[in-house]
């Protein structure tokens, strides 16, 4: 082991000449005392691993090579004015911009069709028009905000009756809800009740507004702003009664009744809540009792007589 580490060490620090190659005869065994040794001028690693090519760095125009010659009948000192081309025979100028006629929805949407492509020219892929949206309803979207919606303009104003937290029991567990009692009136006889359920108190009451919007009824009313004649009305285990009052009275009511018949506009009655203290059935009950009533011109139309013979 330490003759060979000797003749690799002895080996490392020599160097092939190529002008005294030994001939290789055959039949004769290769050994290191063939070769002539001489002071080491190349190593052996750069043999056996080349150094990488070198690369030329791109040579540069001089500026002897740079042909200026058009510039030497330019003086920089005179001043040069820009002389457009006289117009052809026939022209004329294109109107302004503020004197055209303003585009049309339809034009504007063909032109960016055409610039951008189909997908900008306000038609969705499945031919639904993506800027008609409901009017009484916008969306505001954003960073760090939810989704809002304006309040409808439609003439009812709305009251919010009660709003209650319900929980539903199913398999996972329970599931926590809010329900909302919600009456929609114009004052001048138009009223609605209403309800809805949703896991937020806004939504709830949105979806309240609604239902109660689809159930409106008329209020009759006469010229004092109160009821033509008492009534009584159930729903479920609630029970109202109702009866006229004369100018100045006010309305005497309590709970959901008396925001039911303020909606509707009346300023002179009496209510009176009998059974039940719930506040939905209250206020339908408080519907149902409206919807009994009738005012005399339709009674005296339907029975065929003056109303002048009703009061005898």
């Amino acid at each position: 082991m330490a003759a060979s580490a000797t003749s690799l060490s002895s080996f490392s620090s020599l160097s092939i000449s190529t002008s005294h190659r030994p001939k290789f005869i055959p039949g004769t065994k290769f050994s290191f005392s063939n070769i002539k040794t001489h002071k080491l001028t190349t190593p052996i690693s750069s043999l056996i691993f080349p150094s990488k090519p070198h690369k030329s760095k791109p040579t540069k125009a001089k500026s002897d090579d740079i042909d200026t010659t058009f510039f030497d009948d330019l003086n920089p000192d005179d001043n040069f004015t820009f002389e457009p081309p006289a117009p052809p025979e026939g022209y004329v100028p294109p109107p302004s911009f503020d004197d055209l006629p303003p585009e049309t929805e339809d034009e504007i949407a063909a032109a960016y069709e055409e610039i951008y492509g189909p997908a900008y020219s306000g038609m969705s892929v499945l031919g639904n028009d993506i800027y008609v949206m409901d009017a009484k309803m916008k969306k505001a979207t954003g960073f760090g905000t939810k989704t809002k919606k304006e309040k409808i303009r439609d003439g009812f104003e709305e009251r919010v009756v009660q709003v209650r937290r319900v929980t539903k029991v199913v398999k996972g567990g329970k599931q926590l809800h809010f329900r909302a009692v919600v009456v929609v009136g114009d004052k001048q006889g138009q009223v609605g009740v209403g309800v809805g359920k949703a896991k937020e108190v806004i939504a709830a009451v949105q979806k309240a507004a609604t239902n109660a919007r689809r159930n409106i009824i008329t209020v009759p009313l006469t010229k004092y702003s109160t009821f033509p004649h008492r009534s009584d009305g159930d729903y479920g285990a609630a029970k109202v009664m109702l009866r006229p009052a004369s100018p100045g009275t006010g309305v005497i009511a309590g709970g959901a009744v008396r925001i039911v018949l303020e909606m509707a506009g009346v300023e002179n009655a009496l209510g009176k809540q009998i059974r039940s203290k719930n506040a939905l059935n209250n206020a339908r009950a408080t519907v149902v009792a409206v919807q009994k009533m009738r005012q005399f011109r339709d009674v005296a139309r339907d029975r065929g007589i003056p109303m002048e013979e009703l009061w005898k």
